[in-house]
């Protein structure tokens, strides 16, 4: 129904990064004016939702319509209602990473992430939750150097009414209390923005109910495209 650009941003996937400034909305707008696209849709997942939305912000003449996906917000200091096991198991994390114990950053990332904070492991399909671990492992394993990306200034959680785009909120509802408070925000305050929650599934939504997603974001695009 679309032509779709998907990419790896710096530091995740196939993409490194030198250990240099650098900003994902700049290399997102190089990266569509490389490919001959003007304009566009952009969706994203967790800290591509992010990215997607400082990228509405920055250059709004490329932007068509935006899908944040269990997002996160530029400048959101939430936390403070974050569940007492998502605060030990965020701990437990830095803890980890500290320590380099890099197989129980992997179990905890699936746990929290796949699983959702305080769900059984047995929950999620298996193979999902393999698959998650296997591209932690991967990320972990190759991606050492981060780079220093720029943060959009000022940050969108004070911008937020700029967007003047039809706008698709997408979350599950067993994500994290931040999602869940991210996403709220996201829906209230961006003029005419529409929000989609999948019950009964955590962060990885478009791995859990991938056909689902895929009709409700063409659904979205075919009346935005007036298709």
């Amino acid at each position: 129904h679309f032509q779709v650009a998907r990419y790896d941003t710096r530091g995740f996937g196939r993409s490194q990064t030198a250990d240099v400034e650098f900003s994902n909305r700049r290399d997102l707008r190089e990266l569509l004016q490389h490919l001959g696209i003007s304009r566009t849709s952009v969706c994203g997942v967790s800290r591509g939702g992010q990215i997607a939305i400082d990228f509405t912000l920055e250059y709004p003449e490329m932007v068509e319509a935006l899908i944040p996906v269990a997002a996160g917000i530029g400048g959101y200091e939430g936390g403070h209602e974050a569940r007492e096991i998502e605060t030990q198991m965020f701990s437990e994390m830095d803890a980890a990473w500290e320590q380099r114990d890099i197989e129980r950053l992997v179990d905890l990332d699936v746990r929290m992430w796949v699983d959702g904070p305080g769900q059984p492991a047995g929950r999620v399909d298996p193979q999902i939750r393999e698959q998650v671990r296997q591209m932690d492992r991967e990320s972990y394993a190759h991606n050492l150097i981060d780079g220093k990306p720029q943060p959009l200034a000022p940050p969108a959680i004070g911008r937020l009414e700029e967007i003047r785009v039809p706008t698709l909120v997408v979350l599950g509802d067993l994500d994290t209390t931040g999602v869940l408070a991210v996403a709220d925000i996201l829906t209230r305050r961006i003029p005419g923005a529409r929000r989609v929650v999948f019950p009964g599934t955590a962060h990885m939504l478009t791995m859990e109910e991938p056909a689902e997603f895929a009709r409700i974001v063409l659904d979205f695009l075919t009346a935005v495209y007036g298709g």
